[in-house]
């Protein structure tokens, strides 16, 4: 895993992005929960840890970790489709780098067999984990239950559909620290 992750490290695939490459990631072989994101935002960009911004903030209170739990790679797996900030497109970021996917993902979830949770966040990681189901609402998707459990993005930018969407915080958040909790003890 230490091998993968120092090429990961070093990809320069993407080196024309507007602030260049930097991967984020963390992995490691022993790792029970994945959070599948779409990628690193600018603010995570510039600390080089992967959510440590407002939507990191607010995840973090979602799933009921602290930082050291969350940070904790052998842990928690933080895999984005995109390692690096794609930079800013209409409305917020660019979406990930279709070059990153393919060319890592599966070598590096292939490198942790004791997965047993994935948080799945956002279109382009719905597409990636649930093929299937990428053309369902993303409120549908939240409510249902499975080896992958979708979760809205995070972000305060998605302050609207949380507070359109009420059960959210009420139904699906308690469940979700329980199973939380259940896989990482």
């Amino acid at each position: 895993m230490q091998d993968l992750l120092t090429k990961v490290r070093a990809c320069q695939v993407c080196a024309g992005l507007p602030l260049g490459p930097r991967p984020l990631l963390q992995a490691s072989a022993g790792a029970r929960l994945l959070i599948a994101g779409q990628a690193p935002g600018r603010i995570t960009h510039a600390k080089g840890i992967p959510f440590d911004d407002p939507s990191g903030n607010r995840l973090r209170d979602w799933l009921g970790l602290d930082r050291a739990t969350f940070y904790d790679a052998t842990k928690v797996a933080i895999v984005p489709m995109g390692f690096c900030f794609p930079g800013t497109g209409t409305g917020g970021d660019a979406p990930p780098r279709p070059e990153c996917a393919p060319l890592w993902r599966d070598q590096v979830l292939s490198a942790m067999p004791d997965l047993a949770l994935a948080l799945v966040i956002g279109r382009y990681a719905i597409n990636w984990h649930l093929p299937q189901s990428k053309h369902l609402p993303i409120a549908a998707l939240v409510r249902a239950e499975g080896p992958a459990q979708v979760l809205p993005h995070p972000s305060p930018r998605n302050n609207r559909w949380l507070k359109q969407n009420p059960w959210f915080e009420a139904e699906v958040l308690p469940a979700l620290r329980r199973r939380v909790a259940r896989v990482l003890a």
